[in-house]
């Protein structure tokens, strides 16, 4: 039987900072006494986490994939303000919910898995990996994290346990005049005196999966302002009724994800958490879990395209022979695993990071954290910060580069819609795009490039021990770092903004090259039999990547930044 869960991702489980996830995520196995499904000790909870992704992995297989290309082919439909999905994705839905995969990270007590984030981005990973416009609409459950976190108990214990049981669910941000700057929102949010509830008007627009059950929305509740500070954050239960779809756009890719425009007329909802902190604070808490659901579905995406590739390439003959047997050929797919390797490492460690300091917040409602707690939790969420905008702007880049590349292995045939590699192209498209686009992760990572975050953790890693026949490979993983700090040194002593603006995505991609690089090489020392190719051909990439960037950076001046404005803006200066 076909499944998905292969053995890289379990290795990426198996990181020695699942001892401190699980501790800090079961608090001493609190649960066990009162949920029978609740495990006992680490051993226990590992299996636990193995045996649902397997579970996960097996129905991607079986039965996401195969329904792909139907669900692609035919897409959601709008029909009485409303959507109806492709058939087949009722299919996938009942699969996923019978399987018990929703709610997954949700605490047991509202019907969850109380799975940590890794385990969870495992699961969203494979099942990008069948069909990444299903996995829009069942990773989207991960919404109620900020529900959870912000929600008071009553709004908790109603709708936790609603999505647990397979209720879908939606962020209404976007806007036709505000899309990533959501400050311009303007859906008005009005409170109703006679009924004790607010009331939302307006429209939004580019709304993944925007008919779900349970809406979060962005809404300006404060009468006057035009910028974050009147924001405000919302519930709103379609139950309630007041929200119709207007239209579902006509996309690209991810077909079977609905992409609706929302009209919102008189619609009750009830307000999460503190007015005023909408945008300021929960939907910065929202867009960083969905920008990591973004990297885990690039992964996915990646995985298909080399997948489709390699089959593709033992299967197909030209001048008597397969052309996988040709080096132009072979180069292309060693070049796409060593990305996909590297990518998800990158993805991974940022999953870990995430946990910790989730946890550690968690835990923090209920008690007051020790100073040793406190400092860990201020760790992590620090390198979680980091390391989101990293993970997901070069796993998206590297989504449509290995998607390309596969479309060229297969040649004339891949541009034919039979095969499924056009498919992936298009679908990868957006991963680059939405819940913020590359640049947008530059902008949320380069402070952390030019203040020394990242340099810093480079240097931590190159403390670990590797084996002899890595070492060369460290030290060459080393160099890169040494370069970046060149590089950052070199535009902060410009000391001119815009000349660093301009740097900015160079810096950018040195750093993803030289933490992958890293990271690659330290699963080679730990599993060479799975990591040893992709780390050496990772290392010929990234030092090919760092040299460009490197030599753009050096050849960058204040002199030359007329020529990279447009001609009006250069007459202006």
């Amino acid at each position: 039987m076909a499944n998905y869960y292969n053995d890289e991702i379990k290795f990426q489980l198996n990181h020695p900072l699942m001892k401190r996830i699980v501790e800090l995520k079961e608090r001493n196995y609190a649960d066990k006494d009162q949920f029978d499904y609740a495990p006992q000790d680490f051993e226990d909870t590992m299996d636990s986490y193995d045996r649902v992704i397997d579970l996960a992995g097996e129905i991607a297989a079986e039965i996401i994939a195969p329904n792909a290309e139907d669900v692609d082919a035919e897409g959601p439909h709008c029909e009485n303000g409303g959507v109806r999905y492709a058939s087949k994705t009722y299919e996938n839905l009942d699969a996923t919910v019978k399987a018990g995969l929703n709610g997954v990270t949700m605490p047991r007590r509202y019907g969850g898995l109380n799975f940590p984030c890794t385990p969870y981005t495992a699961i969203n990973e494979i099942i990008a990996t069948a069909d990444a416009g299903f996995e829009n609409i069942w990773s989207l459950q991960d919404c109620i994290e900020t529900l959870y976190e912000f929600g008071d108990e009553d709004q908790r214990q109603r709708f936790i346990p609603r999505v647990c049981k397979g209720e879908t669910m939606s962020m209404d941000l976007t806007e036709p005049g505000a899309g990533s700057d959501l400050q311009s929102v303007m859906l008005k949010a009005t409170f109703d005196e006679k009924e004790n509830c607010w009331r939302l008007n307006g429209c939004k627009r580019f709304i993944t999966n925007g008919d779900s059950d349970i809406h979060l929305v962005l809404a300006r509740s404060e009468e006057g302002t035009k910028d974050g500070r009147g924001l405000s954050m919302f519930i709103y239960d379609k139950r309630q009724g007041g929200v119709t779809v207007r239209r579902i756009e006509n996309k690209l890719g991810i077909h079977g994800s609905p992409t609706c425009e929302l009209v919102y007329k008189n619609a009750k909802a009830e307000l999460c958490g503190d007015r005023k902190l909408g945008l300021i604070k929960y939907v910065m808490a929202l867009m960083n879990g969905a920008r990591l659901g973004i990297a885990a579905q690039s992964v996915g995406i990646s995985q298909a395209a080399y997948n489709e590739a390699l089959a593709y390439a033992k299967d197909c003959k030209q001048f008597g022979q397969e052309i996988i047997n040709f080096p132009a050929v072979y180069e292309m797919l060693a070049n796409m695993k060593a990305r996909l390797d590297a990518g998800r490492s990158l993805l991974y460690m940022t999953a870990r990071y995430v946990d910790i300091y989730k946890a550690l917040d968690d835990i923090a409602r209920e008690r007051k954290l020790e100073p040793e707690e406190r400092q860990e939790q201020k760790k992590y969420s620090r390198m979680a910060d980091a390391f989101t905008p990293l993970a997901k702007g070069t796993n998206s880049e590297y989504a449509n580069q290995n998607a390309y590349d596969s479309i060229q292995i297969h040649g004339g045939s891949g541009f034919m819609l039979e095969y499924a590699c056009q498919r992936l192209y298009r679908d990868a498209r957006i991963t680059s795009i939405y819940e913020g686009t590359t640049q947008l992760q530059v902008v949320a990572a380069i402070r952390y490039i030019t203040n020394g975050t990242y340099l810093n953790i480079l240097r931590e890693l190159e403390e670990e021990t590797v084996s002899a026949e890595m070492q060369p490979l460290f030290d060459r993983a080393k160099v890169l770092a040494d370069k970046l700090e060149a590089c950052v040194n070199a535009v902060k002593e410009a000391a001119n903004q815009e000349l660093q603006d301009l740097a900015a995505r160079h810096l950018y991609d040195i750093t993803a090259n030289a933490m992958m690089a890293h990271l690659i090489v330290l699963d080679a020392s730990r599993a060479p039999e799975l990591f040893a190719k992709s780390a050496q051909v990772f290392l010929n990439l990234a030092e090919a990547e760092v040299a460009k960037h490197e030599q753009y950076i050096d050849c960058l001046s204040a002199e030359q930044i007329a020529n990279y404005r447009p001609a009006e803006l250069s007459a202006e200066a």
